[in-house]
């Protein structure tokens, strides 16, 4: 096999002869398409690759910080039961500098009813006073006040959904049916609290919308029978990405039994399969690069087979066989970057305006991708990251490069005496 002689600079010459080549109006039209059709399905099949990626990026951002907004960055938990010394657990843990601020919380389940609904919750418990420290729900109000949870008053803050669902508003009543019962000759009867609704919350996140319910700690307290005692404190981080570390640090500051989780363990199963969802999609789409990039092959070999007069002529006239393998190589290559370029553009700017082609879409035919009762969110974010852009487009023009090394070769390998023969 002829080598290329890649230390060798590609001369004038031979880069004029490439750019003819790709410029020249060719008596073969079909090889003028396959040519332009190659380019076209390498920046379409780039520019799929951009926008889903950014999409996934985007996607897990936006989950990722409404799921933080009101979960904590770090949880500390008992091993066995609730925690009854939580102030000294908290100082403890607010001693590390990249802790911002901390707040206790009590968990359970109930029920929530209001005339012929019922529907289950995740009952938390918090001091609001505290809990802006760790969460954002002042935020996410849409009525009401956190303010409004008050010892003893035995109030409620509900998710949009949730409140939707039982059909109460800011200062109706939901009853509150706790598990945990009383034993009498009859048997065991459940616990029962009538809550006001003082606050409205909507998160973006269906999850937490449609079945989480705020009430004051010491409430919850007083209806599970907790005593003092608290399911947990929670904490917020300087830099969430730092919680791993920190978790690990606070763990070893720890003279109780605790167990101490970042939110990446917390979440693990859900992070983890988008992740694998979002490698899986790449490959995917790198096939339809793939294809497109080795189209180019098809192109060249029907360019070889076309111009082999003009490439025995050549080689009469001195040119080496590593020269006519650059012509094209350039030649192949020209395809393969004008693709590249054009694919980047489209994706870059499709995936920067996500928000206003999806909506466009889904007015003109009437149909909604992200259901909120199906999907965490019901908007489709997107965020571009240039690392994902170049990485992309570095693989398109390897594999473009690689598609042209072969009808390259061949090219260089024709004999100039036979090739003229029948001229």
């Amino acid at each position: 096999m002829a080598a290329l002689e890649t230390d060798r600079p590609v001369s004038p010459y031979e880069l004029f002869v490439g750019l003819r080549y790709t410029r020249a109006k060719r008596s073969n039209n079909f090889i003028s398409f396959i040519s332009l059709v190659s380019m076209l399905g390498m920046a379409l099949g780039i520019a799929v690759l951009i926008t889903v990626v950014s999409v996934m990026n985007g996607f897990q951002k936006e989950v990722r910080d409404r799921i933080l907004g009101v979960l904590a960055h770090v949880q500390i938990s008992g091993l066995e039961g609730g925690l009854t010394d939580w102030p000294a657990i908290a100082a403890t843990a607010e001693a590390n500098p990249a802790v911002r601020g901390s707040a206790p919380y009590v968990l359970a389940q109930g029920l929530l009813g209001n005339d012929q609904v019922v529907r289950g919750a995740i009952i938390r418990g918090i001091l609001p006073g505290r809990e802006a420290r760790v969460a954002d729900f002042e935020t996410y109000l849409r009525a009401g006040s956190i303010e409004a949870l008050v010892p003893d008053g035995f109030t409620i803050v509900l998710g949009i959904e949730l409140a939707r669902a039982l059909g109460v508003d800011v200062g109706d009543k939901v009853l509150l049916i706790a598990p945990q019962g009383q034993i009498t000759p009859a048997g065991v009867i459940p616990r029962l609290k009538q809550f006001t609704v003082v606050g409205i919350f909507e998160a973006g996140h269906f999850e937490f919308d449609s079945g989480l319910a705020l009430v004051h700690m010491e409430d919850a307290q007083k209806l599970y029978r907790m005593g003092t005692a608290v399911t947990g404190v929670r904490l917020k981080l300087a830099d969430m990405f730092q919680a791993p570390r920190v978790a690990r640090e606070i763990a070893r500051t720890m003279t109780s039994d605790v167990m101490v989780a970042d939110w990446s363990r917390l979440n693990a199963g859900w992070f983890r399969a988008v992740e694998i969802e979002k490698r899986m999609m790449f490959i995917i789409l790198s096939l339809i690069v793939a294809v497109a990039a080795f189209n180019i092959v098809s192109t060249l070999v029907m360019v070889v087979t076309e111009k082999r007069a003009d490439i025995a002529i050549l080689r009469t006239l001195g040119s080496t066989p590593s020269s006519i393998m650059a012509v094209f190589v350039i030649q192949g290559a020209l395809i393969g970057i004008f693709g590249t370029l054009l694919g980047v553009g489209g994706g870059v700017l499709l995936a920067s305006n996500v928000d206003v082609v999806v909506p466009f879409i889904e007015r003109t035919f009437g149909v909604q991708f992200l259901a909120k009762d199906i999907y965490f969110i019901s908007e489709l974010p997107s965020e571009v990251r240039m690392a994902d852009v170049t990485f992309v487009a570095s693989i398109s023009l390897a594999l473009s490069f690689l598609a042209t090394l072969y009808p390259s070769w061949r090219a260089s390998r024709i004999n100039p005496a036979q090739a003229l023969r029948y001229e």
